[in-house]
């Protein structure tokens, strides 16, 4: 990677950072006001603020990095802060993935009706210990990316560039280590985000086969709101996916052919960021009407802007709308 390159991303990932920051702290600040009105979190919500969180922790800590790489060229600054902060942000990463993966788990036993008990069970795990299991991830990312300060070794002079505190695996020990931190921290997730997004597709192709059937005589299937939770829940999928696929990519350049190419992750990371907590707030209804909400007194505020104005749409009400938990 060309040290322009490196500029270039740098500077992108800065226009991304605003935006991953704007869009996950206004789902922390709008759900933490509904739970003073509530004085409750559902595990839906439980769920999407600590994903925000991790997401604006991981955006802050790994921008941070970059800036310093940056600004300290010739590597003044002692290399450990820069290794412990690169430990940081890989754990942040960590917990991003699973709290992705655990919320589109989540919705996929919230949406698939079926007699099957082990779904049933599932449910009730998940709703009574979800607080625990967003508690539990980030512990366990930071466990599991600890080693990488004593098996991972300092490497600033790797072929295309020179960063600063970057721990690279050149040993026996650090490739095998490096093999399974991907399995635990990307495959599993990976694994687990394309079960559900089968059991989810599964469960869209049946209703929509209700739908057809409708028209005999049979009874309209719930949709109305579940059509929302649907198409946010496939798009996480498959922004998750892309993501994992440039994520295993730029692991194994840098496991097997030692190219330093961490920016380019911190990159793309910065992108899924953005766009999952996008969807995240287009699949909450109440937070979705909240932002357009805001953007109209934003717009009104400005009258040079009144032409990017949304016009008002009414519901039109189903036969039959289904509710479910977003």
């Amino acid at each position: 990677m060309l040290v322009t390159n490196k500029l270039s991303l740098w500077f992108l990932t800065g226009i991304l950072a605003v935006t991953t920051l704007f869009f996950n702290l206004y789902i922390f600040s709008t759900s933490f006001s509904n739970y003073k009105k509530k004085k409750q979190w559902s595990p839906s919500e439980t769920m999407m603020v600590a994903l925000s969180l991790a997401s604006t922790a991981h955006q802050l800590v790994s921008y941070f990095w970059m800036s310093m790489d940056e600004l300290d060229s010739n590597c003044v600054v002692a290399q450990t802060p820069y290794a412990v902060l690169l430990v940081i942000t890989f754990s942040l990463k960590f917990t991003v993935m699973w709290d992705s993966s655990f919320l589109t788990f989540y919705y996929s036993t919230k949406l698939v009706s079926t007699p099957n008990r082990r779904y049933t069970r599932f449910q009730a795990a998940i709703i009574h210990h979800a607080t625990l299991g967003v508690l539990a991830i980030p512990l366990s990312g930071l466990g599991t990316c600890l080693p990488m300060l004593v098996v991972f070794h300092a490497a600033n002079d790797t072929r295309d560039n020179r960063d600063c505190g970057v721990l690279m695996p050149d040993t026996t020990p650090g490739k095998i280590y490096e093999g399974l931190y991907l399995v635990v921290a990307d495959v599993l997730p990976g694994i687990l985000v394309i079960k559900c997004c089968i059991s989810i597709s599964a469960h869209l192709a049946v209703h929509l086969r209700r739908m057809k059937a409708s028209a005999n005589g049979a009874r309209v299937p719930k949709t109305g709101s579940q059509m929302r939770v649907i198409e946010m829940a496939l798009s996480l999928v498959a922004v998750f996916l892309l993501f994992l696929v440039v994520d295993l990519y730029v692991n194994y350049q840098i496991a097997v052919h030692h190219e330093n190419a961490i920016t380019l992750t911190l990159f793309f990371i910065s992108i899924y960021t953005t766009l999952s907590a996008v969807l995240l707030i287009y699949g909450k209804k109440s937070l979705w009407k909240a932002l357009i909400h805001d953007v109209k007194v934003c717009i009104g505020a400005c009258p040079c802007l009144t032409c990017l104005r949304v016009p008002e749409q009414k519901d039109h009400l189903s036969r039959s709308p289904a509710k479910i938990e977003s």
